[in-house]
């Protein structure tokens, strides 16, 4: 046993297996207890010394271990897997001695635990077969045998062996390829390929292997239809797909099947369903559709939203009309159910469609189809007029629109700083162990995603490690044992590019229980945190010097607690509330922090009152007159200037430049406020410069976690929309995802909402990442529920940044259709409005320009155009030749307004036709 201790902890894995087979039963089960300490002590250790026994531990335990649930624990151990070649072959040595059932029952817990590396299957089915039993089918190792298979390809490569080829020899196919059908996933070596059309791929090989007989074909098409029945992801669903289409299936097989195309036509992926829909296309020419299963599953397609699968669909219909008259009262009422789809076009086809095959003399079907076109809109209004008559009978008087805006957000005070150690310690240990160190919501505003409890968890530490010291220092070092940021010390010198609310708290935490040094701290004091670099580095640096004057305050009794506690959610403090604290201080005697009182005044509330400036200044301190003159200036902290841009051409002494790499760029510069860099520490002095725009690339952490940014100016959301443009310019080009995640908390700030914060907004609106647009909506209809949005404001700078090729009309358009559908008809309808006479004046229609007319025409046509003025440029688009989907929505648009009249579409003739040459 000394001699196995001895060899594991040399590292010397290769001698291990002839110790163990060298012990005997009681022997191995001494030797695993000196292994178990061994590992644990081991556990402490640096990763380099750790690395050099591993092997051996694991070769030495898996052998010593008599049972084989103990066994499998000890092999699947993640601080055991460090190594970079298998130490399997020495384990399989070491258990040479074993019981077949014993193996077998090893193998089977192995292969349910996640090991699904190439190592693992081979070691797992070498158990299997040294046991004499099938190897265990689980996910984990159908992953691994997908892995070796996808290892043996790439070596067979350079000797042109096929991917069939390889199949067909291995011995495990059989067993394994069937469990494919039943994972929850693929396996990404399986799922992937190059082309669908490639006969050297998977589902190519699965279909030669099923027609070869190694496998049974009917199974196989059984599961893959079950499999895309069933759903999932669409790289899977496209896999089985291929699938199916390489098996072939008969004419037999097809109409066995009818109930499960009709799943796949109404639900499926977009390419599923269009599969589907062709074979029941092939099924309705041989007759084995009925009229009746036909209109049910049209009713479900046309409700889809890919145009192309309703346009196949509609034909299909029109087919099945012209073979039989008969079928009118069934089908032609599914359809009508294109008349609610957004697209003129479709509307169109139905129209046509119904105007070809309506018989003239079923009085009953007419009504039934003139109810349906009430959902047209004023385009087709003559149209219907001709088709049906009077649509729909007397329409019912309807109140005046109300707009459907969301409750604007009411502030929420902040809850008090834990009072109780207790409290206190389970605020802390919820921020520093879970989700403060990841990234927030996307969209969430501060409360959403930690300000709150990060200002209060540092009140709190304040306030108690000042009172409760002794029982707060027990608490919380048992509550953090093993956080890292906590155990090992926070970083001597932290840097404001990548400084969060998590990493302060944890700064201040690690000086509180000694982890930190006081030389430490009062070097973090002394440091220039505001690097001057970028926005982001400022706003991070104003944190960190906070964070690190707190450190200082929980190692003195020096403050009773903090100034800079926001009131409300937003980072706002209510100055009468400044005005408490300062009071309080002063009757202890007490000096504020620099950073504390600074940030306190960056997040008051200047609203002007005479009141409070009065009694800010009859306390007498500095303090008290600085936060006096403060709240009478009533300025921002850093002015805004305008771009003064207009969507024609750029003018002079604007902010509009191209970068270096010729990329145009709308960006809004600040002026200077020599009071910041007068009377404010040095960290913040950034903040009080003036400031030229610029897009160059700088490395900090995203919106995602940086809540701090809006809270540290939750009263000058102007300066702040400038100052992150860049961030947003980048989302709305080619930059990552969450660049205007920070939108929603910047329009609850405070301040007014001018041109900066409406840039802002556009750049959101054409953001690249649906996410970020899906943000920027929810600031939008934040910002029209405030009564703060300035429609004509933003349609301008929507045409700006378009006629400037900074944001592309197809993602405005889905923005637009975002909005439109909570309800916001006429706030959308205003922005497009002030947008589109810009964007009507191109000599070449951007792309997506149909879809932006389309929105605009839904919302016209839902909230009417009486406070809307002409659209300039509009009835020149609509009176253009050509069906295009520019045409026809700007024709559907004008047809909203009331002193436009639309031309009648060729459909009321062709029915006019159709019923003369009836009679």
């Amino acid at each position: 046993m000394n001699d196995l201790l001895t060899a594991v902890r040399a590292g010397a894995h290769r001698e291990v297996p002839a110790l163990v087979l060298g012990l005997d039963r009681a022997g191995r089960r001494a030797a695993l207890a000196g292994l178990k300490e061994l590992r644990k002590e081991a556990r402490g250790w640096e990763w380099q010394r750790q690395d050099k026994i591993r092997k051996a531990l694991q070769v030495a335990g898996a052998g010593c271990h008599t049972g084989a649930a103990g066994c499998a624990d000890w092999i699947g151990g993640r601080d055991l897997r460090g190594w970079s070649r298998s130490p399997y072959p020495l384990i399989l040595v070491a258990l040479g001695d074993r019981d077949p059932a014993w193996l077998g029952d090893l193998a089977r817990r192995l292969a349910a635990k996640s090991l699904d590396s190439e190592a693992d299957f081979t070691f797992i089915s070498e158990l299997a077969r040294m046991a004499g039993c099938p190897v265990p089918a689980t996910d984990s190792l159908v992953e691994g045998w997908a892995e070796r298979i996808s290892t043996a390809r790439w070596h067979a490569r350079s000797g042109r062996v096929p991917l069939t080829g390889i199949l067909r020899s291995d011995p495990h196919v059989t067993v394994l390829a069937p469990r494919l059908f039943e994972m929850a996933e693929l396996p990404a070596q399986v799922g992937w390929y190059e082309s669908a059309d490639s006969a050297d791929h998977w589902p190519a090989a699965l279909s030669t292997l099923a027609a070869e007989g190694v496998l049974d074909r009917s199974q196989l098409v059984e599961r893959c239809v079950t499999r895309l029945v069933r759903g999932g992801k669409p790289g899977d669903q496209r896999f089985f797909l291929t699938l199916l289409q390489q098996s072939g299936l008969t004419e037999d097989e097809e109409a066995s099947r009818l109930q499960d195309w009709t799943v796949l036509a109404a639900d499926g992926i977009s390419v599923v369903a269009s599969h589907a829909q062709d074979v029941l296309g092939r099924l309705d020419a041989r007759g084995e559709l009925s009229v009746r299963e036909l209109a049910e599953v049209s009713g479900s397609v046309l409700f889809r939203p890919e145009k192309k699968l309703v346009r196949a669909q509609l034909m299909l219909l029109g087919k099945a009309l012209g073979r039989d008259t008969t079928t009118a009262g069934e089908l032609l009422p599914v359809v009508a159910e294109v008349f609610g789809n957004e697209d003129i076009a479709l509307q169109e086809r139905a129209l046509k469609l119904i105007a070809r095959h309506l018989p003239a003399a079923d009085e009953a079907l007419r009504e039934e189809l003139s109810l349906a076109a009430a959902q047209l809109g004023p385009l087709h209004r003559d149209t219907v007029t001709a088709l049906f008559g009077a649509v729909g009978g007397e329409a019912p008087a309807e109140g005046p629109y109300e707009e459907l805006l969301p409750p604007a957000p009411v502030l929420s005070r902040l809850d008090p700083a834990p009072r109780t150690v207790a409290e206190l310690v389970e605020e802390v240990a919820a921020q520093l162990k879970s989700r403060s160190w990841q990234p927030a919501t996307p969209g969430a505003s501060a409360a959403a995603s930690g300000i709150s409890g990060f200002e209060r968890a540092l009140d709190g530490l304040v306030r108690l490690a000042r009172t409760d010291r002794a029982e707060l220092t027990e608490a919380l070092q048992e509550a953090l044992a093993g956080v890292w940021s906590v155990e090992d010390g926070i970083e001597r010198q932290p840097e404001p590019a990548y400084m969060t609310t998590a990493y302060a708290l944890a700064l201040v935490v690690g000086s509180f229980l000694g982890r930190i040094s006081g030389e430490a701290v009062a070097e973090g004091k002394r440091r220039w945190t505001g690097t001057g670099t970028c926005a982001h580095a400022a706003l991070n640096g104003v944190l960190l010097a906070r964070a690190w004057e707190a450190a200082g305050d929980v190692r003195t009794d020096r403050v009773p607690f903090l100034l800079a506690t926001p009131t409300w959610h937003t980072g706002s403090l209510d100055p009468a509330e400044l005005v408490g604290r300062l009071r309080t201080y002063r009757r202890f005697g007490a000096t504020p922090g620099p950073a504390d009182f600074a940030q306190a005044l960056l997040r008051v509330c200047r609203s002007g009152e005479e009141g409070v400036a009065e009694a800010a200044a009859d306390l007498g301190t500095p303090e008290g007159d600085r936060l006096a003159a403060w709240i009478r200036a009533g300025e921002p902290v850093a002015p805004v200037l305008r771009h003064g841009l207009t969507s024609d051409r750029p003018s002079a002494g604007n902010w509009w430049r191209r970068s270096a790499s010729g990329v145009r760029q709308v960006l809004l510069a600040t002026r200077e406020r020599p009071l910041i860099q007068e009377e404010f520490p040095r960290s913040f002095h950034w903040l009080g410069r003036p400031h030229v725009p610029d897009s160059r690339d700088c490395y900090h952490w995203g919106a995602e976690q940086c809540p701090h940014w809006a809270a540290t100016l939750p009263e000058d959301g102007e300066t702040l929309a400038a100052w992150l443009m860049p961030d947003l310019l980048r989302t709305a080009d080619e930059g990552p995802r969450g660049g205007a995640w920070v939108l929603p908390s910047l329009v609850e700030t405070g301040g007014g909402a001018g041109v900066a914060m409406h840039l802002a907004l556009a750049y959101g609106l054409g953001a690249r990442h649906p996410e970020d647009r899906i943000s920027a909506v929810d600031a939008l209809l934040v910002l029209a529920a405030r009564d703060r949005l300035d429609t004509a404001l933003l349609g301008r700078e929507l045409a700006v940044l378009v006629d400037h090729e900074l944001l592309k009309v197809v993602r405005l358009a889905d923005s637009a259709r975002t909005a439109a559908a909570t309800g916001a008809y006429r706030t959308v309808l205003g922005v497009l409005a002030a947008a589109l006479p810009t964007l009507l004046a191109y000599e070449k229609a951007p792309r997506g320009l149909g879809d932006l007319l389309a929105v605009a025409a839904e919302c016209a046509e839902r909230c009417g155009t009486e406070e809307i003025e002409p659209i300039a440029g509009l009835a020149a688009t609509a009176g253009r030749k050509g069906t295009s989907q520019t045409v026809r929505q700007a024709a559907r648009l004008l047809a909203a307004f009331p002193t436009a009249s639309p031309s009648v579409p060729e459909v009321a003739h062709e029915q006019q036709n159709t019923t003369e040459n009836r009679r």
